[in-house]
């Protein structure tokens, strides 16, 4: 199928276009030009910059987070790689402070994973998250590779690799004092990854927190789901399955493109969009700068999508939303079964919100079922009452609901096991091949 090869083209041959309305929006509006004084200029600038934004290709954005306050105190933020592998990079937003007492506090605060899903968007939707947790704790996060960019020959990327990743990433950091913060669709990874660990003896996080997650798609259905089910696996595998064009570096390989990913983002609320656009070049035309530089970094995220790995996606559609095997017990990754009830030394939260369109009302609480080895007394549930998907992890919701819920329960189980150990995992860990 040449539909990816067709949207390059397309796109390639739009760009100049895209070009030409951004340069006439900044003409007409530039106090400079003369054009900005001609009869209804402004309304040729917003119109100049609408198609502009229509048009333009959407890169990955930056997370941007280089300052945050505490009590008044402006801390510096630096981000760093700390480990790096073919499909994903883990990031640590590193703090500073220039006195001793300070920074004597930052380093007790207990150490965050936050595991960003693989679904479409880049890590970056999660930065209000991660501006959040690092007042109170040393974040680290999984920042997903486009697979655009990773050559073929780093072979294919499974559901089963990711579950591998988030163990690596885990063993990375030290378990010592670890919360895993879980967002979306990888709370079904993170909790295989978590179980397998427990099952091997090894050493496992403070707690881990799963918002918003695909853990029991059988709960509440949304259309999300519907979809996953409507069509048997090889309906996907014919349709939305193309292979990389020869301008990146992961030419040949096989994905999921963003661009089919976005058109379905779009689909599911199209009149909203179209009004969001609209309203945008009458915020142009009357002036009010703030409410158009808040459309522009909306959609300047929104707009951003990267290729997911077709082995990785068919895999979730499969496992997650058409054969539970997670919730009916009957999952193995890479050759283990996964089994939540091994898991009795990890405390366990779970978020949902209450008007959550793309993970149903109990989808992520079906985790309480599965961890049955967790005491009573180290697990809790949250809805965030008047919170849709988004709003349980950023925005104003997550800041003053969510939040403070997350910061008390990592609090609560926070600090060194008495019988913590730095032993390497036992051989059993050892991750096997994933199926091909």
């Amino acid at each position: 199928m040449l539909l990816y090869q067709l949207h390059e083209l397309w796109r390639a041959s739009l760009a100049p276009y895209a070009y030409w309305a951004d340069a006439g929006a900044k003409m007409y509006a530039s106090s400079d030009s003369w054009l900005s004084t001609l009869p209804g200029a402004q309304r040729t600038s917003a119109a100049f910059e609408l198609m502009y934004r229509l048009g333009k290709e959407y890169e990955k954005p930056e997370f941007g987070i280089h300052q945050i306050d505490v009590e008044g105190v402006a801390i510096p933020v630096v981000e760093r790689v700390a480990l790096e592998k073919p499909f994903c990079r883990l990031l640590r937003f590193k703090r500073f402070h220039d006195q001793a007492d300070g920074l004597a506090r930052m380093k007790d605060d207990p150490t965050v994973l936050v595991v960003a899903p693989l679904s479409g968007h880049h890590a970056t939707l999660l930065r209000d998250t991660v501006r959040t947790l690092l007042a109170d704790h040393k974040v680290y996060i999984t920042d997903w590779t486009d697979a655009r960019m990773v050559p073929a020959a780093a072979g294919p990327f499974h559901l089963d690799d990711y579950v591998g990743y988030v163990q690596d990433f885990i063993r990375h950091i030290s378990t010592d004092n670890l919360h895993v913060i879980s967002v979306c669709q990888p709370t079904v990874p993170v909790l295989a990854a978590i179980s397998l660990m427990a099952a091997r003896g090894e050493p496992l996080p403070r707690s881990m927190t799963m918002m918003g997650g695909p853990i029991d798609t059988r709960e509440s259905p949304t259309a999300v789901n519907n979809l996953a089910t409507r069509q048997p696996l090889w309906w996907f595998e014919n349709n939305v399955i193309h292979n990389v064009p020869a301008n990146y570096p992961g030419a040949g390989r096989r994905v999921y493109p963003g661009f089919l990913q976005h058109l379905g983002f779009v689909a599911m609320n199209p009149e909203r969009h179209s009004t969001s656009h609209w309203d945008f070049y009458q915020d142009l035309v009357k002036g009010d700068l703030s409410s158009a530089e808040s459309h522009r970094k909306f959609y300047d995220e929104y707009n951003a999508v990267l290729d997911m790995p077709a082995e990785y996606y068919l895999d979730t559609i499969r496992v997650v939303f058409q054969d539970h095997l997670l919730p009916r017990g009957l999952w193995d990754v890479a050759g283990e079964r996964v089994d939540p009830s091994k898991v009795t030394d990890c405390a366990l939260l779970t978020i949902e919100g209450e008007l959550d369109d793309i993970s149903g009302q109990g989808q992520t609480r079906a985790a309480h079922k599965l961890c049955t080895g967790i005491p009573a007394a180290d697990r809790q549930h949250l809805t965030a009452a008047g919170a849709g998907h988004y709003g349980i992890f950023s925005g104003r919701r997550w800041r003053t609901q969510v939040y403070p819920k997350v910061k008390a329960f990592i609090a609560a189980h926070a600090g060194p096991r008495a019988s913590a150990t730095a032993t390497p995992p036992p051989k059993s860990a050892a991750r096997k091949p994933a199926r091909r």
